[in-house]
């Protein structure tokens, strides 16, 4: 960001007094290090804002003058004071979500997950389920069961111990916490009872496994998924507590707070939001409670609701969805559609707790089949609806609409920047689609693997911020 004056020099010092014209401000910060991220990497003393926006910025005494006995003054201890950073692929409501759970967290054996366990049934009735977070220490859960003394997974004769009368489900990670497989979840006898999996059902999905005990041949408790989206706790499980919308609608007030405390202050939801967490978002606006911008961008369901209506449904919600703006106000905006190439197999499992989309916030079923994209797109395009995508898969896709119609005034989006060659990040340019990155994924878990898989003399196709920054006309969120 590069703080400006009204005459479009960069402002290096001082205030601005052509904006100031004998108004105050609303708020000052003094004594702080302002670090601008203007062009000249500046630093000031103070800065006031008046009606949400920057005032003036600048040394202390300057800056002063733009305030009145009514102007909130906060002395900032000489901390720093930065610009708001926004976060391109947020999922903020997740991170509220992950506190609705008793934790696991600090168990170093399964006599200690026991102990924790135990503990939650005294404080619960007869037949109330138990449900606790994943095994293992967050954000990312590495490692387990090795992470336990006894390098295995309680079983559900184990958990009976403890709870003979109340169902347990240790739930399993999110999958993208740590991109690795399997997702590992436990229930005890009560548990497997009430979801009627007291032998492996005949709708079992490939990649769902259960451990068979050699003795008795049963089920004993603990299911491996070769996913990283959860089937099992959404196919059989839908007895036990989900996140409701009270859950959801506190869960972005918490979240919000703890992206505050690192400095973000609006986030892009490009995935996708699903009606159920938009219904949150909006009560937490409508409350006055949010303390983060939130720009969202809608998560269809094609199977559960729109039954593949693709052309109509986009006709339907354009007014709602049009525009770069979208609808909202100055902190809940929703604009724009979330498409995805090819239909997940697990989809219709998935399904059976719809419209309930548990920790992904976003709807399963949201992928298009690859002969009706060209409708959806050209749809989308024709009613002016932004698209967002996270797969380079989708570039000739895009391309093909951008023949017809230019998408660069709408920016559409191609996110999850993981790889891409030269060749395409022209391309990209070309139709001014907007890319946002995924580091975290990409370099952070990932990207050791990806390099291998790449060869080193590839390896800057890998998350290739600067040569996408050096397009000049490819933008960049994030």
């Amino acid at each position: 960001m590069e703080l400006r004056t009204t005459d479009e020099r960069p402002m290096t010092a001082g205030v601005n007094k052509s904006l100031s014209n004998g108004q105050s401000a609303d708020l000052i910060i003094k004594n702080a290090k302002v670090i601008t991220c203007d062009v000249h990497g500046s630093i000031h003393r103070a800065i006031s804002v008046k009606n949400g926006r920057i005032f003036a910025v600048g040394n202390e005494d300057p800056v002063s003058e733009t305030t009145n006995s009514k102007t909130q003054v906060i002395d900032a201890r000489e901390a720093a004071v930065i610009p708001g950073m926004i976060d391109g692929h947020a999922h903020l409501d997740r991170e509220g979500l992950k506190h609705v759970f008793p934790s696991l967290a600090g168990c170093k054996s399964i006599d200690d997950i026991l102990q924790t366990i135990e503990a939650l049934v005294k404080d619960a009735e007869a037949g109330d389920w138990i449900v606790t977070m994943p095994i293992g220490e967050p954000p990312f859960y590495f490692d387990v069961p090795n992470n336990l003394k006894e390098k295995r997974l309680p079983t559900r004769w184990e958990l009976d111990k403890v709870s003979c009368n109340n169902p347990v489900y240790i739930r399993p990670i999110w999958g993208f916490w740590s991109h690795i497989q399997p997702l590992n979840s436990i229930a005890n006898s009560k548990a497997l009872e009430e979801a009627g999996l007291n032998q492996i059902p005949k709708n079992c999905p490939n990649n769902i496994k259960f451990e068979i005990d050699n003795a008795t041949g049963e089920p004993n408790g603990i299911i491996h998924e070769m996913t990283f989206m959860p089937i099992a706790e959404l196919l059989w499980f839908q007895k036990m507590k989900r996140f409701s919308h009270d859950n959801r609608v506190q869960g972005i007030k918490d979240a919000m707070r703890t992206y505050n405390a690192s400095g973000t202050t609006s986030v892009f939801e490009e995935h996708g939001c699903a009606q159920e967490v938009i219904d949150a978002w909006k009560a937490v606006n409508r409350n006055g409670d949010a303390t983060v911008r939130g720009s969202l961008i809608y998560s269809p369901s094609w199977l559960f609701a729109e039954k593949k209506d693709f052309s109509g449904a986009i006709e339907r919600w354009a007014e709602d969805l049009s525009g770069m703006k979208g609808s909202g106000d100055d902190y809940l905006r929703i604009g724009g559609i979330f498409g995805d190439l090819g239909v997940d197999p697990d989809a219709a499992a998935r399904l059976a707790a719809a419209p309930y989309t548990g920790w992904a916030g976003f709807n399963y079923d949201s992928g298009i089949p690859s002969e009706n994209m060209h409708e959806f797109l050209m749809s989308a395009a024709i009613n002016k609806v932004r698209v967002s995508a996270i797969w380079m898969t989708m570039l000739p896709y895009f391309e093909a609409v951008n023949e017809k119609f230019s998408i660069k005034e709408q920016r559409w989006i191609i996110g999850h920047l993981g790889c891409a060659t030269p060749e395409e990040i022209k391309r990209l340019a070309n139709i001014g689609v907007t890319m946002t990155a995924h580091t975290n994924r990409y370099i952070l878990k990932n990207g050791h693997a990806i390099i291998q898989d790449l060869g080193p003399e590839r390896e800057n196709n890998l998350c290739p911020l600067k040569s996408i920054l050096e397009q000049g006309n490819t933008y960049w969120i994030g």
